[in-house]
């Protein structure tokens, strides 16, 4: 696989002119456009033209450009930077530009393309030679791609009669498998990473990506298709919590993007996949998944290409009818490569010394998320979750402040709740999802109407604890009526037992739904006859005496899907509390 441009360049059809580290002035290229790559001195260094003046070209370089100097011979490709999409991507490491980086030396040979010897596959066919078929048709599978059907799509834009159709066997990825009137398919094909792929329609309906982490799908849930965002400060938790998410969401792809983050991080999140099993499809939880690692000390401008190389790898699956999920760690490094390309090619700065257009791009890679039905009929969803990573914490920073308008749901995290030992360090009072409302239809729908007035009891309760948490530093909490000290108690049992979670336990690393659901009832009705004693005249010193270990130790103490015997232990502790009248 490469990220790459297929074809022979054109030598020596231009000069360059300028060199200032990625930033690249070259002339003399007879033809090329936007976004076109061409390839630089005698290494054939790829590079994509972002302005155009006359027969005077600004590119902006995806490899080192050490030793390149201006008079250096300039070819071109006659096509925009594109990502090699095809069987093999499962399981796989590969760089911002989707060149295969395992087996690679420690840095990459200047000029490579991601060139590998032709894999061979097994390719099945389902269509009928001879048929009509439309884009996006599936017309045969590849039977050992992976954990995930891999499907061998009429490519968009194709369409047609069938004519030839290669019967079950072991072919290269090259190869031509199908010829639909003049199109001929293979295993393998590129697509411009910058232009979104074609769908039929894009639809409205919500249903949730469950996480398996509770504070976010109990109080900030994310619907498939939609949006995330993830800022905090150094130390905060970002890359645990995404790694949380990319290990035990429900997804069937997972692309993580490590962009312009450090290499170990990077190196965790290989080995932590590679040694977990897949609970919904068997086998390695890599096998399902797309690691990109374009980090800090790789090529800049490669970190600015990774992410969209990313969705559209995420989007090559959604045509082939799966859910993917694009995790980007972090959008912050990604904005810190424009906004350093742009103050050498000296655009005019704006706030913070960003590029003016940071909004628009921002808007353009979340919007690239959505359920969509495909051109073959299918229906498909891309995720995007992408870590902030604000300077000094400051959430009003541009990227931040920018991203916030545009996604779905926000989980900020909270530096004093991280300090604590409290993971993940979501903070209930700066986060939010305007997912909630439509996904609360979905669960009532699908025979669970409590989910709403469940959410809406505990982040109640939680401003109302934080309110009179306040209150109490500064009287004392024993000076407080009964009925608020039961709040007290409530925000604290909330707090340790339902919103904390701890990614080593294997019982509690991963939370289904039904028991994040028992665990609220456990809390919320332990909560409620604490108030009811109290209301009854016995004394909140009493109440607040009993130990609530068991409450507080049931997500580690019964397993992920065990959600009876959290409700058996809700009617243990309700029994011990009701004594005490």
């Amino acid at each position: 696989m490469g990220a790459v441009t297929s074809g022979e360049a054109v030598p020596g059809a231009g000069r360059v002119t300028r060199v200032d580290g990625p930033l690249v002035d070259v002339e003399g290229v007879p033809v090329a456009a936007m976004s076109e790559v061409v390839e630089l001195g005698a290494d054939r260094l790829a590079a994509e033209v972002v302005a155009i003046r006359g027969d005077r070209f600004t590119t902006q370089a995806y490899e080192y450009t050490g030793g390149l100097k201006p008079g250096d011979p300039v070819g071109t490709r006659g096509r925009p930077l594109s990502a090699r999409l095809g069987p093999g991507l499962l399981g796989g490491v590969f760089d911002g530009l989707l060149r295969p980086l395992s087996g690679a030396p420690t840095w990459l040979r200047p000029g490579a393309h991601g060139e590998q010897p032709a894999s061979k596959w097994r390719f099945v066919p389902v269509a009928r030679a001879g048929a009509t078929v439309r884009a996006g048709e599936v017309l045969g599978r590849v039977a050992d791609a992976g954990t995930v059907d891999h499907r061998v799509l009429v490519p968009p834009g194709g369409g047609g009669r069938l004519d030839h159709l290669a019967p079950e066997g072991t072919y290269a990825d090259t190869e031509v498998v199908a010829r639909v009137g003049q199109t001929e398919i293979a295993l393998v094909s590129a697509w411009p990473v910058r232009r979104p792929r074609p769908y039929a329609a894009r639809l409205d309906g919500a249903a949730p990506l469950v996480t398996g982490q509770r504070v976010l799908d109990v109080l900030f849930p994310i619907a498939r298709g939609s949006t995330a965002a993830v800022p905090g400060g150094f130390g905060t938790g970002k890359t645990m919590l995404l790694q949380q998410v990319a290990k035990w969401c429900d997804a069937d792809v997972i692309v993580y993007v490590g962009c312009g983050e450090r290499g170990n991080e990077m190196a965790e999140v290989l080995q932590e996949l590679s040694e977990l099993d897949d609970p919904r499809r068997g086998g390695r939880l890599a096998d399902r998944t797309v690691i990109i690692a374009n980090t800090s000390n790789m090529p800049m401008m490669a970190r600015e290409a990774s992410i969209y190389t990313g969705v559209t790898v995420a989007e090559y699956y959604r045509d082939m009818g799966h859910d993917a999920v694009v995790i980007a760690d972090s959008t912050s490094r990604w904005a810190e490569a424009l906004r350093e390309f742009a103050s050498r090619s000296g655009a005019l700065p704006a706030e913070e010394g960003y590029p003016a257009d940071l909004a628009s791009a921002l808007a353009a890679f979340y919007e690239r998320a959505g359920v969509v039905t495909t051109l073959g009929g299918a229906r498909g969803s891309v995720t995007i979750i992408g870590a902030v990573s604000p300077a000094g914490g400051d959430m009003s920073e541009p990227v931040t402040s920018h991203t916030q308008r545009f996604v779905r749901s926000l989980w900020t995290l909270d530096r004093e709740l991280a300090y604590a030992r409290h993971y993940p360090a979501v903070s209930w009072a700066d986060s939010f999802s305007r997912d909630a409302a439509p996904l609360a239809a979905w669960h009532t729908r699908e025979g669970d109407p409590a989910w709403s007035g469940r959410r809406a009891q505990v982040t109640a309760l939680l401003a109302e604890a934080d309110r009179l948490a306040s209150i109490a530093d500064l009287v004392g909490a024993a000076s407080l009526p009964g009925h608020e000290r039961m709040v007290l108690l409530g925000g604290r049992l909330l707090r340790e037992g339902l919103l904390q979670q701890s990614a080593l336990s294997p019982n509690d690393a991963f939370c289904s739904a039904p028991k994040a659901a028992a665990l609220v009832d456990l809390v919320l009705d332990v909560v409620s006859t604490c108030e009811e004693l109290v209301a009854r005249g016995v004394p909140a010193a009493t109440v607040e005496e009993v130990d609530f270990s068991a409450v507080l130790r049931a997500r580690e103490d019964v397993g992920p899907d065990d959600a009876a015997a959290v409700r058996a232990r809700r009617d243990d502790v309700v029994a011990r509390l009701e004594a005490l009248s």
